[in-house]
C-alpha cells in the first residue's frame, strides 16, 4: 500500500468515503466487452463489406482475423483491464468448422460453443446481438422490409439468437442482454412512416413469441436517431423503442451515441429508472454523431457513472461498451475505454453524494456547486492506482510498454 494511497484515503475518509469498499465494489462492476473492437465489426460468416451505416475508419496493422486471434487479443484486454467482465458478442461472429456454414437464420448454439468454452474459462457471462448488416439481404430494410421473404428471414434469425442466449445463459449460469437494433430506415423523405414501423413492431412480436426465460435472456431493443444512408427516418427511433418496450416489458438500451447531440443518456438514466425494473447502456464516445469513438473520461462518460451508482440501482442496470477504432492498436483502443468507464465509476462511488443531494433538497445550490468542483481535484488517482495494483495490471506509467510488447511479439506477425 503506497504512502500516495494512504494520504488519499485520509482525504476520502474525510468525506465519509471508505476507500477500501469502494476498491473492492468497483471490482464487481460487470461490463461486457465488444468483441467487435477486435476485428473491426468484420465477423466470420461473410466477406462482404460492412453495411447498415456502420463504418470503420483506419487500417492500423494487427487486425484479428479468425477466432483464435480474437480470442487471444480479448485475453490480452482483460490482462490490462482488472475487475469483472462479460463477453458481448454478435451474431456475424459464429464459428463454423470443418467446412460447415449456414446463413444467419439458421446459426445454433453449436456455433457458439467455443465461444462459451472460453467465457466459462474465464468465469465470464456472455451478452448477445443479432446481427442486421452486412448481409445481402440486409441491403435496404430488414425487419421492416415489405418484402416478406426478406423479412421473415430476418425474424427467423431473430428467433435463433434468442434460443442461441438462452443456450449462453444455461452454459455460463449467468443472464444474457440479448440486444436488437436493426438499420431500417430511408436516406430521403419517405412517403410512408407507419408501415415500416408496423412491420418492425410486428417482427418483433413474432421474435418473443417463441418463449423465453425472462429469468435469463433480457431482450433489450436499442434506438438510433440516423445513420448513414438513413439520414432522414429511422424505423427504430427513441420514441418507437420506448413505447415497445414498455408495452411489452422488455429491457430498454440506450447507446449515448444514439441521439441528438444535444441530449445527454446521462439526464435519461434516472427517468427510465422509474418506469423500468431494468434497463442497459452502450456507453460509448460520439463526435458531431454516432462515430463510436474510444472513450475518453469526458465529462458525458462521469455523468452517466454518477447517475448508475447514484441511483443505488447499479445491480438493476447492464453496462456494455460500444466503439470501434483502426486508427490505432486496437488492444490499446479496447483498453484505453474499459479502463476510461471503469475510471468514471470509480469517481462516481468515491463521490459523497448523500450530502450532495441534501444539499440540493435543501436549496443550498452555492455550497452544492462549490462542493461538486472540489471533488474534482481529490485523489481519486492514487485510488485508482492502488486499485490497478491489487487487481494485478499495470498503472498507467506501465501500460503502454505492455500494449507495445504485444504489438511486437504477437500483432505484427500478422501483417
Amino acid at each position: 500500500m503506497s504512502c500516495a494511497y494512504e494520504l488519499a484515503k485520509k482525504r476520502y475518509e474525510a468525506l465519509g468515503i471508505d476507500t477500501e469498499k469502494v476498491i473492492n465494489d468497483l471490482r464487481d462492476v460487470n461490463v461486457a466487452m465488444h468483441c467487435w473492437q477486435g476485428d473491426d465489426v468484420k465477423g466470420f460468416d461473410n466477406d462482404g463489406e460492412l453495411s447498415g451505416g456502420i463504418q470503420t475508419t483506419g487500417n492500423y496493422p494487427g487486425r484479428a482475423r479468425t477466432p483464435d486471434e480474437l480470442m487471444a487479443d480479448i485475453d490480452k484486454v482483460l490482462e490490462l483491464d482488472g475487475g469483472t467482465h462479460k463477453l458481448n458478442l454478435h451474431a456475424c461472429y459464429a464459428i463454423f468448422e470443418d467446412g460447415e456454414f449456414c446463413d444467419r437464420d439458421a446459426i445454433e448454439p453449436k456455433h457458439f460453443s467455443k465461444w462459451v468454452s472460453f467465457a466459462k474459462e474465464r468465469g465470464m457471462g456472455i451478452d448477445f446481438n443479432p446481427t442486421f448488416f452486412s448481409h445481402p439481404k440486409a441491403d435496404g430494410l430488414t425487419l421492416a422490409s415489405p418484402d416478406e421473404e426478406i423479412r421473415a428471414f430476418w425474424v427467423r434469425h431473430g428467433q435463433a439468437c434468442l434460443r442461441i442466449s438462452e443456450y449462453f445463459a444455461n452454459q455460463t449460469g449467468m443472464p444474457c442482454v440479448m440486444n436488437i437494433w436493426i438499420p431500417d430506415g430511408f436516406k430521403d423523405i419517405p412517403a410512408d412512416r407507419i408501415g415500416p414501423r408496423e412491420r418492425f413492431a410486428r417482427s418483433l412480436d413474432e421474435i418473443l413469441s417463441i418463449g423465453y426465460d425472462k429469468e435469463k435472456v433480457y431482450v433489450t431493443l436499442e434506438s438510433k436517431v440516423f445513420g448513414i444512408g438513413f439520414e432522414s427516418c429511422t424505423v427504430g427511433s427513441a420514441e418507437f423503442a420506448m413505447g415497445y418496450v414498455l408495452s411489452r416489458g422488455i429491457v430498454p438500451l440506450m447507446d449515448n451515441g444514439h441521439y441528438h447531440p444535444t441530449e445527454l443518456v446521462s439526464d435519461k438514466i434516472s427517468s427510465m429508472l422509474l418506469f423500468s425494473k431494468k434497463i442497459a447502456l452502450h456507453v460509448t464516445r460520439a463526435v458531431r454523431w454516432d462515430s463510436d469513438h474510444v472513450i475518453r473520461l469526458d465529462d458525458e462518460t462521469r455523468e452517466i457513472a454518477k447517475e448508475i451508482v447514484a441511483s443505488g440501482r447499479i445491480n438493476d442496470i447492464a453496462i456494455a461498451l460500444d466503439y470501434f477504432d483502426a486508427s490505432i492498436n486496437r488492444i490499446a483502443a479496447w483498453t484505453i475505454g474499459l479502463r476510461n468507464f471503469r475510471k468514471a465509476m470509480l469517481i462516481a462511488m468515491l463521490t459523497p453524494h448523500a450530502d450532495l443531494k441534501r444539499l440540493q433538497d435543501e436549496g443550498r445550490m452555492t455550497e452544492l456547486m462549490l462542493l461538486q468542483e472540489e471533488i474534482k481535484s481529490y485523489p481519486w488517482g492514487d485510488v485508482w492506482d492502488e486499485y490497478c495494483r491489487r487487481c494485478g495490471v499495470p498503472t498507467g506509467d506501465e501500460l503502454y510498454g505492455e500494449i507495445e510488447r504485444y504489438e511486437r511479439e504477437v500483432l505484427a506477425a500478422r501483417a
